[in-house]
């Protein structure tokens, strides 16, 4: 039986790599790297850095592989996903199936934490069901962007006995801030969704490449910093090609 460990590792900075990854990686047969576009370009880059300063397995190969891109035109975004995730499924059964004896292990160097926002853990499940043979995993947590987030400001996510709300900016859009919640935690918001709540209302803690060299950090009363974030958002993203972002609200 094939197995793959997923493990998590953290936000850009290599110490956020735990003993129980490090030693999961060792014991891989094959690392798998995806590569394809900037910012695939420059996580590969850190990913081999990981590897590099820890992997001390001289059995353990990388393998590099072009990763499918979602079609972000397509009008029905779950299909879309669908269609995206059935791809990488694809990918990963044809690496598994080339680089990986039947009784080997392969690593794949999750982003943050696998729970959180993240589709391997459901693409796996795709490729369990559908591979032509055997194959089981394991799940190594990591340092998930919000718990960065928390440590660069020195504070914690949720007031007293209150509630956090963790979502997405597409959703901020369409609901706007919840009522059951005094902290809303927004990931993967490209169109930065803050921007259309009552600026008076909440402060805000934005962090761009969290853990990198680039870490970017700015916090404020909305109305006050929205346009700021807005304007270092877009000079970082033209900058570097691509970015990683997450902020969080909290009513006033």
């Amino acid at each position: 039986m094939r197995h793959i460990v997923v493990i998590g590792i953290g936000s850009g900075n290599p110490e956020h790599m735990t003993v129980q990854g490090i030693n999961a990686l060792n014991r891989a047969d094959i690392v798998l790297i995806p590569q394809k576009g900037e910012e695939k370009a420059e996580l590969a880059s850190l990913r081999r850095a990981i590897c590099a300063r820890y992997l001390t397995n001289p059995r353990t190969r990388l393998v590099p592989f072009d990763l499918p891109v979602r079609d972000a035109a397509r009008a029905d975004y779950r299909e879309g996903v669908d269609d995206w995730h059935a791809a990488i499924a694809a990918t990963y059964r044809t690496l598994l199936a080339a680089h990986l004896a039947e009784d080997g292990t392969a690593a794949l160097l999750v982003w943050g934490d696998p729970s959180l926002y993240d589709s391997t853990l459901r693409i796996i499940e795709r490729l369990r069901a559908g591979a032509d043979f055997a194959i089981d995993h394991t799940v190594i947590p990591g340092i998930a962007s919000p718990q960065a987030l928390a440590a660069s400001f020195r504070m914690p996510l949720n007031t007293i006995g209150g509630a956090v709300h963790v979502t997405t900016g597409r959703r901020l859009a369409r609901e706007g801030f919840p009522d059951n919640a005094d902290t809303a935690l927004v990931m993967l918001d490209g169109d930065m969704s803050f921007r259309h709540l009552a600026g008076d209302d909440f402060d805000i803690f934005w962090g761009a490449y969290l853990g990198m060299a680039d870490e970017t950090v700015i916090s404020g009363r909305l109305a006050d910093v929205a346009e700021t974030i807005a304007a270092t958002r877009a000079g970082l993203r033209g900058r570097n090609g691509w970015i990683m972002d997450i902020y969080l609200l909290r009513r006033r």
